[in-house]
């Protein structure tokens, strides 16, 4: 009878393996996969591709791509997307507060979406002269301390074709130099913008990849008269913040 349940519960976990499979082979597709290309991309057979896409439309985490393209993710999806972004911006939050009682500066919250920084939160430093965003605002990747943290767990070439996305291919010499500030990130954990995205404005930043696999940064912005004498704390304020992330185990830090 035990031997039976086990086999049940390996059953069940190999189900639940390969409906994640599937549906992070359609997070690439957003104009859809037929149950060949999904097969494919998945490395299963087509009839299991089948039985699975089949339930996961059921529960609308699937469906019909309106441009004839097979399957495409589902509604439903969106919403425990945003539910999961919620449940990261509440739990960062007593961070973001940390490290502004820690450093007097602004702390920030931003995530990847299609190609640029959104940010989420912000807790606002305690100086007279500091730096504010609204929440929502969008900015880049290439020349932002979030942006580099963010680009730096990516793979080199992703990490390319984010920058020519962004600053195009027609200057190669600030695609090199975009890349350079990756390639330190990922050195040092620690994205860095020195007067660069808006002069009289520095930072650093952390990244992180929550579980769902969305790219967040925390992010320190500094006006740049004061950025050198606050750089050793903001550095050291931002370990700190890193290893609160990881202990909340929602996500993989960089």
């Amino acid at each position: 009878m035990a031997g039976s349940e086990d086999k049940t519960e390996r059953g069940g976990i190999q189900v639940i393996a390969r409906a994640a499979a599937i549906l992070r082979a359609m997070k690439d597709a957003p104009s859809g996969l037929s149950l060949g290309q999904i097969a494919e991309r998945t490395g299963l057979p087509r009839s299991t591709v089948q039985r699975i896409t089949g339930a996961l439309a059921a529960e609308r985490l699937l469906m019909s791509s309106p441009k004839g393209g097979g399957l495409r993710l589902g509604p439903e999806l969106g919403a425990l997307a945003e539910a999961a972004r919620y449940n990261v911006v509440e739990r960062c939050r007593p961070i973001l507060t940390q490290l502004t009682q820690e450093t007097g500066e602004t702390a920030d919250l931003s995530v990847l979406r299609d190609g640029s920084m959104v940010f989420l939160d912000q807790v606002p430093g305690l100086h007279r002269l500091r730096t504010v965003s609204s929440v929502g605002e969008v900015f880049p990747l290439a020349s932002t301390a979030n942006g580099r943290a963010c680009m730096a767990m990516m793979s080199d070439m992703d990490a390319r074709a984010q920058v020519e996305a962004e600053l195009g291919r027609a200057d190669p010499g600030a695609v090199e130099a975009a890349l350079a500030g990756v390639q330190a990130a990922r050195r040092t954990g620690l994205g860095e913008d020195l007067d660069e995205h808006t002069p009289g404005i520095s930072a650093l930043g952390i990244a992180f990849r929550e579980w769902g696999g969305d790219l967040h940064a925390i992010s320190v912005p500094i006006p740049s008269m004061r950025f050198e004498t606050s750089r050793e704390a903001v550095t050291a304020a931002l370990a700190r913040a890193k290893e609160k992330i990881a202990a909340l185990d929602i996500a993989q830090v960089g």
